[in-house]
This record gives C-alpha cells, sequence and structure tokens, in this order.
C-alpha cells in the first residue's frame, strides 16, 4: 500500500465517522495491512488532512479530522 492510498483511505473513514475512530477499528474496517500505524505517515497525516489524535479513557487514542471532538468514554 502506497501512502496516497493508505492517506485517502483513512481521510475517507474519518469523514464518515464524526466522533473518530481508534486505530484497531481502522485497521479492521479498512483491512489494513499494518499492525500499528507508521510514525512518519502519521505525522504527515496531521499536516496534510489535519489528523488529530486524542486519548480517551484507557490507552485508545481517537482519531479524527480537523477540529471533531472525541466523546470520553468510560470502561
Amino acid at each position: 500500500m502506497r501512502y496516497t492510498d493508505f492517506r485517502d483511505s483513512i481521510a475517507t473513514a474519518l469523514r464518515k465517522s464524526p466522533t473518530g475512530l481508534t486505530w484497531t477499528q481502522l485497521q479492521s474496517k479498512l483491512k489494513l495491512p499494518y499492525d500499528r500505524p507508521c510514525p512518519a505517515w502519521t505525522t504527515q497525516l496531521e499536516k496534510e488532512i489535519g489528523l488529530s489524535r486524542v486519548k480517551r479513557d484507557g490507552r485508545a487514542l481517537v482519531w479524527m479530522i480537523g477540529c471533531q471532538k472525541a466523546p470520553r468514554i468510560s470502561n
């Protein structure tokens, strides 16, 4: 998978999910071939599509685009 394919699929999925998605949810939904996101690609996504990652309860980070707000979820 090329970076541009990765970027476009992440951007599309996050635009369809206003509350954001975790990496695990993105990985499952998009059938991504990676165990964890590449730090360089993640940094590039922050610059190009306005990716933000918000920590929620536990260890999960919610990936969102722009100024979407992730609700705090208690476990």
